[in-house]
């Protein structure tokens, strides 16, 4: 829908196994490993409360379009990829060191040379596991994602479980569901939050009778 290569879907495993915990030693974090400058620049709300780059839906589109601002930038996808990895401004000044704009003859950390060839392998294992020593079966896979999403509406700062109680669910489910929230509280103001499957059904109201005996506490 980006109008990308599709070969990026790759990425996400290559940068995080798809985990959206996933964390490095420079600050980079979730399924696309966005550092925290990065992702305020692409529109996520990375603070103590909310991260966004843990959520595969708020942070796909904004990897897509720092992926489609370093393609423009430097007119070649594997020069795009090495800059997302090790950053553009440092791959300008190997570029500019090195006198050559081609991947393959540019001389960059090993990381980053490495890089491509790890993007490329393991699209080659997905695409033909049983060649690579894969027997995955379709019981193997994940079930696919389920949800419903409830519009929240805090008048104070509200604990998870509240949110749990209300869609008749576990603290656990709804952190699982929403990587995004830090913490055990969700902040006053509106909200987004998922839910499982049939937990919006008069969500509002059980959630709001809870929220005032909280209060009242």
């Amino acid at each position: 829908k980006a109008g990308l290569p599709d070969d990026l879907k790759y990425l996400a495993i290559v940068e995080s196994a798809l985990m959206p915990h996933a964390g490095s030693s420079r600050g980079a974090v979730g399924f696309w490993q966005l550092l925290p400058e990065t992702a305020r620049k692409y529109g996520l709300t990375v603070d103590e409360y909310i991260d966004q780059r843990r959520d595969v839906f708020f942070s796909t589109p904004a990897a897509l379009a720092y992926l489609k601002d370093l393609s423009s930038r430097f007119s070649s996808w594997t020069l795009a990829l090495a800059a997302y990895n090790m950053g553009e401004g440092t791959v300008d000044a190997e570029i500019m060191e090195q006198k050559t704009r081609d991947y393959y003859q540019l001389y960059l950390p090993l990381e980053t040379q490495r890089f491509i060839f790890r993007l490329l392998a393991v699209k080659l294992i997905i695409g033909d596991p049983k060649t690579y020593g894969f027997e995955l079966a379709a019981e193997d896979g994940y079930a696919p994602l389920r949800f419903d999403t409830v519009d929240v509406d805090c008048f104070q700062e509200a604990p998870l479980r509240l949110l749990a109680q209300a869609a008749g669910t576990s603290f656990k489910m709804i952190k699982d569901l929403n990587p995004h929230l830090r913490g055990h509280y969700l902040q006053a103001g509106r909200h987004a939050v998922r839910v499982p499957p049939g937990g919006s059904a008069k969500f509002d109201e059980r959630f709001q009778k809870l929220l005032s005996e909280h209060a009242q506490e």
